[in-house]
């Protein structure tokens, strides 16, 4: 089975929250997988004025874990319907393995949250998957197979690249029961290419 990394910022929680989910959906194909986050790169003193939920529980990522996973899933909240500075910042190291192609032919998706229905969540992940696509990564979305996202009974995030969440202005909004199982579509269908490309005999 396959290595698969689910790597995430979060301001206040509401991506940590589908990066779990995604990680879940992940984890029953069968697939090892961890959930890692990138530094916070805001000053101390600016994140608790901010609010911002400073005691997650997943481990701080560094640059060089990206080459020992098959599949890497990439979650930011937008901002300004771009990646956030934090995991830009934290890509933006990753030259290395770019000149060496470490990350050519693994496979790779993205998934975030916005304020609102249309505060930029198709453009935030398309500007995570241009640096997918960068890396010479396959991408996977989260295709319409996922019926959730089609409903017109309520508000729900998803995108056919990739999951979303709508978090409300205030942050007052978490992620919908829909909205997470659209992050475990997400995260079962990825795992399941990385298992079929990267399929690894059992131990004896």
């Amino acid at each position: 089975m396959s290595n698969v990394l689910v790597l995430y910022y979060s301001s206040y929680g509401h991506v940590e929250t589908m990066a779990h989910a995604i990680a879940e959906g992940a984890r029953s194909t069968g697939a090892t997988v961890d959930v890692r986050r990138v530094p916070e790169t805001a000053p101390l003193e600016v994140a608790k004025a901010a609010h911002f939920k400073l005691n997650q529980a997943a481990p701080v990522a560094t640059v060089d874990e990206l080459a020992n996973y098959d599949a890497i899933i990439i979650g930011t909240p937008t901002r300004f319907g771009r990646v956030s500075s934090q995991m830009a910042s934290f890509l933006d190291q990753a030259g290395g393995l770019w000149m060496r192609g470490v990350l050519n032919g693994k496979v790779g998706g993205a998934f975030t949250s916005t304020a609102t229905q249309h505060g930029g969540q198709e453009a935030t992940l398309f500007s995570i998957i241009a640096n997918l696509l960068h890396f010479g990564m396959t991408v996977v979305g989260l295709p319409y197979s996922h019926q959730g996202q089609m409903t017109l009974d309520e508000i729900v995030g998803g995108s056919p690249y990739g999951a979303t969440t709508i978090a409300g202005s205030q942050g007052q909004r978490q992620p919908s029961a829909i909205e997470l199982e659209g992050a475990r579509f997400q995260g079962r269908l990825i795992a399941e290419t990385a298992n079929k490309l990267f399929s690894r005999p059992a131990a004896r």
